[in-house]
């Protein structure tokens, strides 16, 4: 595997005829490159934006059936997202998701009677071939959860899920994608798109101020919330295709560890959720019709409030201090068309094709990306000439059993604080060798970048020269947890601008193919 710079990245796209392009670089339009690029076929993969730059890092990290699903009916969603949560878990990335017990507490005068929960857990579980659908106490509850709120609770469900990391799960499909032979670029943005005899045949795309004529025989959309704008470029009269729901989260400090997280329903269909994760609490989601630019979404004070009120429901309230927040976020959803609440939509993927044939792909579940990848590559086998799709789960790379991946480290580095090593093979898997390869001739890159994080140095050396990060807010929002946790203040981003310029020379690694 070579690495390719992203000039010479942005030549191979304007020097060549892909079989296809993929417009946006989301977890659905990785997850379908690196699928097309695996078959054998020429692939180029482009965003406006830094790679999973909307929902797809701004997700509520959870890769789970949806067990509000089986309240609506939809078993046959809830089915086919535990089979990919245990692929997911047992071959694709086993180093970023991971099982996770969830409880689902049972108040006086809640939503739900334990009849009904215990039934419900016993069918989830039975579609997940999980043997974890029982109910406990509250003291044994509390013993999972030191925060959990006692007052009123008659007992819990307890049941399994996974959590991730959602911008790091995009980011591996996207080197899926490039080690297979993918011409990858971020920060391209489509202006226009190409037709021949009436039939779309690539785009015009800009990059670094240059504009790109993209040749590609087949073109899918796949931009998320962004999919009816570009639409528009192929037919200028076409109407709304979806709508928006917001999601917004919190993020807490966690002083004493969950070993579960917490499922709060608050009516017969709505749930809230509080997660551990990467040492935090996270909490959300919530639901609601977004008529805004997608550009525009983010957490508001009336977001904070709820998700606050919401969580109070099971947790203590001195956990929920507003001043403790490290930091918030929103993503948005992408529903069809329809007329009821957004919470009772159903999570289904949009496929349409346009006048000019390309097709656009939108909504869905981050738990379902790859069989939504595959169902897109289905509808188009003809026009690529696919003749076989190979539908196996394939490791993505760094993909390694975690507990495996922190010995083999800590045997290799034995002086590396336990914490970063069982933090970077939570987020790299295997490929944590690699962050750490400059740090054997520079060991200043073993320094945490912020004292109360656990990213080091060497994770922003190694975002700039392998994983296509362009500027500071790449490295902190999307390749580290560092924005997440509050920590991506003025000197933080000084210092990621230092060893930009300083270790990782004038240009930035923007593809890794093939030679």
């Amino acid at each position: 595997m070579d690495l390719v710079s992203r000039e010479e990245a942005r030549e191979r796209l304007g020097q060549r005829t892909f079989d296809l392009l993929v417009i946006g670089g989301g977890i659905v339009g990785a997850g379908i490159a690196a699928e097309a690029a695996r078959a054998g076929l020429a692939v180029a993969l482009v965003d406006r934006r830094d790679f999973g730059a909307g929902t797809s890092s701004a997700s509520s990290k959870l890769i789970h059936g949806g067990l509000r699903y089986l309240r609506l009916g939809d078993i046959r969603l809830v089915r086919e997202a535990h089979h990919e949560r245990r692929l997911l878990m047992q071959v694709v990335a086993p180093h970023l998701v991971r099982r996770l017990p969830f409880l689902l507490p049972l108040y006086r005068n809640g939503p739900y009677g334990r009849l009904t929960i215990q039934s419900g857990l016993v069918l989830y579980s039975g579609l997940a071939r999980a043997r974890l659908n029982r109910l406990v106490p509250p003291e044994r509850a509390r013993g999972h959860i030191p925060s959990l709120r006692l007052d009123g609770l008659r007992s819990c469900g307890l049941y399994a899920d996974a959590a991730t990391h959602d911008g790091r799960l995009c980011l591996a499909n996207v080197r899926a994608a490039a080690e297979a032979g993918a011409t990858v670029l971020n920060y391209a943005e489509v202006r226009g798109l190409r037709t021949v005899r009436g039939r779309v045949a690539g785009a015009e795309v800009l990059v670094d101020g240059t504009e790109v004529s993209v040749s590609a025989r087949v073109v899918v959309n796949a931009t998320g919330p962004w999919v009816d704008e570009v639409r528009r470029l192929e037919d200028p009269a076409a109407t709304a295709s979806v709508r928006l729901s917001k999601g917004a989260h919190v993020l807490l400090p966690l002083d004493e560890p969950w070993a579960a997280a917490l499922t709060i329903p608050h009516d017969k269909v709505r749930v809230s959720f509080a997660v551990p994760w990467q040492g935090m609490l996270l909490l959300g989601t919530t639901d609601t019709l977004f008529d805004g630019g997608p550009e525009e979404v983010q957490a508001t004070e009336a977001d904070v409030a709820q998700i606050l009120g919401e969580a109070a429901v099971g947790i203590e309230a001195d956990l929920l201090r507003p001043e403790a927040i490290c930091s918030t976020f929103a993503g948005l959803r992408v529903l069809p068309m329809g007329d009821g609440a957004t919470t009772s939509a159903r999570r289904e993927t949009v496929f349409l094709t346009g006048p000019t044939g390309m097709l656009s792909v939108a909504g869905g579940k981050l738990t379902t990306y790859r069989r939504i990848a595959h169902a897109a590559l289905t509808t188009l086998r003809a026009e690529l000439g696919l003749h076989r799709l190979d539908r196996r789960p394939f490791p993505l790379p760094g993909a390694i059993d975690p507990d495996e991946g922190v010995r083999r480290l800590a045997r290799r580095l034995p002086d590396l604080d336990p914490a970063i090593c069982t933090h970077l093979v939570h987020l790299y898997g295997s490929l944590a060798d690699e962050v750490l390869a400059p740090a054997v001739a520079d060991p200043d890159l073993l320094h945490p970048i912020h004292p109360k994080g656990p990213d080091i140095g060497a994770q922003a050396l190694y975002a700039r020269e392998v994983e296509w990060a362009c500027g500071p807010e790449d490295v902190l929002r999307r390749r580290t947890t560092l924005a997440l946790r509050g920590l991506a203040g003025e000197n933080v981003v000084r210092r990621v601008g230092e060893l930009f310029r300083t270790r990782g020379g004038e240009a930035p690694r923007a593809a890794s193919v093939p030679s």
